[in-house]
């Protein structure tokens, strides 16, 4: 579903001024799908930037700090040769003139050896990449060190399946853009996004403090079960 999918990109990229450790920093664009960057851009374009009030799409960063970091890292995708499609960079909102604002921003052609790849920007920044298939893209998220979360949008369940099944990354989506389980399942991102061995939350997040008893048990219904004698062995 087209129009369901760009919007989802778009709140998830740009929700929060992606200033969230779930937000969808970077779009694998595969076969047919890559012709959809004049669409995404679209998106973009339409949200608007303000204070925070009156239900606006996109608040400030959360410090002037921040804001530079974000600038950088666009300044930075520049140089290492990245296509920038929509620069975020210069925003002002009336009333708020020394406000924390950085704009959606799009890059395009963007590789793996890129610092805005390999960074989490934490600003509302898209890094946009190309495979040819299915098998292409999956092999691109697995080279990739960290493991926090992914999704896949498709209509196709052979093709969902076989992206759940060859992923190595411990929260999926299917359809969905911010893969985040109910509180009663643990985290379960992996690789360079997880430290430790258990989860945060959930049942794993316990277990750590638990001492688990086992019982193996054996039960005849005969005359001698019914016996009044009973012996413990320890």
């Amino acid at each position: 579903n087209k129009e369901q999918t760009l919007n989802q990109l778009a709140g998830a990229a740009f929700g929060a001024a992606g200033q969230r450790c779930m937000a969808l920093s970077v779009v694998v664009l595969v076969g047919e799908a890559g012709e959809w960057i004049d669409d995404i851009k679209a998106k973009a374009e339409g949200l608007v930037v303000s204070a925070g009030k009156n239900d606006k799409d996109l608040g400030p960063l959360i410090s002037p700090a921040a804001k530079a970091r974000v600038e950088h890292l666009i300044g930075t995708g520049v140089e290492e040769g990245a296509s920038l499609l929509l620069d975020g960079r210069g925003i002002t909102v009336e009333g708020f003139e020394k406000g924390n604002f950085v704009g959606p921003t799009i890059f395009d052609n963007v590789t793996a050896d890129m610092q805005i790849y390999k960074e989490e920007i934490f600003g509302p920044v898209l890094c946009i990449m190309r495979a040819a298939d299915l098998d292409e893209a999956i092999e691109l998220l697995n080279a990739n060190p960290h493991g926090n979360g992914t999704a896949i949008f498709t209509q196709s369940g052979a093709a969902a399946h076989k992206f759940q099944q060859d992923i190595m990354v411990g929260q999926i989506g299917i359809n969905l853009p911010i893969p985040v389980p109910l509180p009663m399942f643990s985290f379960s991102g992996s690789r360079a996004s997880k430290l430790g061995d258990l989860g945060p939350y959930g049942k794993q997040a316990v277990q750590f403090y638990t001492q688990t008893k086992t019982v193996t048990a054996r039960w005849f219904d005969d005359e001698a079960s019914r016996s009044v004698n009973t012996t413990i062995s320890m």
